[in-house]
């Protein structure tokens, strides 16, 4: 048993690690306006299953639709591997359904930006909409599959605890989750209105007459700022921090907490490049990854007592 619990963990660790890759090739796809290289068509690119002679914007979406596949494919493995080597009622199975079920409405989505033409150039509100959908479904695909890992890794069912914690953490997620839509709405609007300076991009900020999109992006900073505060509050809760996994995760979701202002700040001083963007949404997707970690682990942890907890092959007291 213990080694096939090492061996799931291990595979839900690979795949929540192809899933971050796939979600960093998405960013590519929207940063260099490549959401229309297939065309209009879904499944198929351009009415063909494989492209012949592609543009490079043909070429990134094609690949990432590719990879996004191979994706699913993992992610049902992780399910089927689950149901094998877990028994009935185990949470990892649980949360590696949920994965599958997140996955599918992550593709129903990317297939809907397609098909209603909500790429490349499109500047609707319609479009900010479903891409702050996206981003929604794609941070809850990360938590599900992080769960998988909790679990996989022998973590506890996870209980309520005190009122102040337990909201503590709810509110630790909102704000997060909040971020990151701003953060896909803003970076939607470094796409399509590129400024070539600091000046001219406050300049488009601060304007009245401006799209609605562009005047959006001042929100972000502020509610990042807000989201990164009040997640570092919540990891030094005194009924959090009592040492072993619990303290690590909490340490790594405030270290990429100010990682993630570093970036930010980056990513606003060099005009948004696209390999900024991208480093900058690694960043996000960590501090979600280690956050949702260190709640799972708060929550499924005693409060006054040590418990072991197996994680990757080593015991932790949690």
């Amino acid at each position: 048993m213990m080694e096939k619990l090492d061996r799931l963990t291990r595979f839900s660790w690979l795949v929540l690690a192809c899933n971050v890759a796939v979600i960093l090739w998405g960013g590519i796809v929207r940063a260099t306006g490549s959401g229309a290289g297939c065309g209009s068509h879904w499944p198929l690119c351009n009415g063909e299953v494989l492209p012949r002679a592609p543009r490079l914007a043909t070429v990134i979406e094609f690949s990432h639709r590719v990879t996004s596949g191979l994706a699913l494919v993992l992610v049902v493995a992780l399910a089927v591997a689950a149901f094998r080597w877990r028994p009935k009622g185990d949470p990892a199975r649980k949360a590696a359904v949920a994965s599958v079920l997140l996955m599918l409405s992550e593709a129903g989505v990317g297939a809907a930006l397609v098909l209603f033409r909500l790429v490349a150039d499109n500047q609707s509100m319609a479009r900010a909409l479903f891409m702050g959908t996206h981003l929604t479904n794609t941070f809850l695909l990360l938590a599900a599959l992080t769960l998988t890992v909790h679990f996989a890794a022998g973590g506890a069912p996870m209980r309520p605890r005190g009122p102040g914690l337990t909201t503590g953490l709810a509110l630790g997620a909102l704000g997060l989750l909040l971020s990151g839509v701003s953060g896909a709405v803003a970076a939607l609007g470094d796409t399509l209105w590129p400024a070539q300076s600091l000046s001219e991009a406050l300049r488009q900020d601060l304007s009245a007459t401006g799209h609605l999109l562009i005047r959006l992006r001042l929100l972000h900073p502020t509610i990042a700022l807000s989201a990164g505060l009040l997640t570092l509050l919540v990891t030094i809760h005194p009924q959090a921090w009592r040492g072993g996994r619990v303290d690590r995760w909490g340490r790594w979701t405030a270290v990429f907490v100010f990682l993630q202002w570093i970036a930010g700040l980056v990513n606003v001083a060099l005009l948004a490049p696209v390999w900024m963007q991208v480093v900058h949404l690694l960043v996000a997707d960590l501090l979600w990854i280690a956050f949702v970690l260190f709640a799972a682990s708060t929550l499924s942890a005693p409060l006054r007592e040590s418990s072991l907890v197996h994680l990757g092959g080593e015991s932790h007291v949690a």
